[in-house]
């Protein structure tokens, strides 16, 4: 989900509870905080050498033992206007930092009103190689581990 769908989510449901689901079984404990908003600027080289940037939008949650604390989509809505001054993106990619046993930070997949609760699910986020056509990858080889230390003919990873 991105920025712009992200707070679209939000003002379609005004004033209403919220939680980040993990998986159909889990969620971060409902009296969570985020405790900051931030534009995350990634710049890099892929294996194939081309230059990237990747920006995204990631909230850092945080579980205190304020257990009467409750954020609502107009509080988090308002916190998100904030961030306007980042500069970010409406296609910026939206993540979630949180804390189960590790830190981790999870793409947010979609947004869904169940039991009059916002639910934003969160997926992991995946890796990909970004250059396959440099590193000679494509459906047939994605996956397979490539002996003598290249991923393709160019042994470019």
């Amino acid at each position: 989900m991105n920025l712009t769908q992200f707070r679209q989510a939000l003002s379609d449901h005004p004033a209403c509870g919220m939680r980040f689901a993990i998986d159909d079984q889990t969620a971060i404990a409902d009296h969570f905080h985020v405790t900051e908003v931030g534009r995350v600027e990634k710049r890099f080289v892929d294996c194939g050498g081309q230059p990237r940037t990747t920006v995204a939008c990631v909230l850092q949650t945080l579980v205190a033992h304020d257990t009467d604390h409750r954020l609502t989509t107009d509080k988090l809505a308002g916190i998100m206007r904030l961030v306007e001054q980042l500069d970010l993106p409406g296609d910026a990619p939206v993540e979630v930092e949180h804390q189960e046993r590790s830190v981790s930070i999870d793409a947010v997949a979609s947004a869904q009103l169940i039991d009059g609760v916002l639910t934003f699910r969160l997926a992991p986020k995946q890796t990909a190689c970004l250059a396959e056509d440099a590193c000679g990858l494509g459906p047939a080889t994605r996956g397979l581990t490539v002996l003598g230390g290249g991923c393709g003919d160019t042994g470019c990873c």
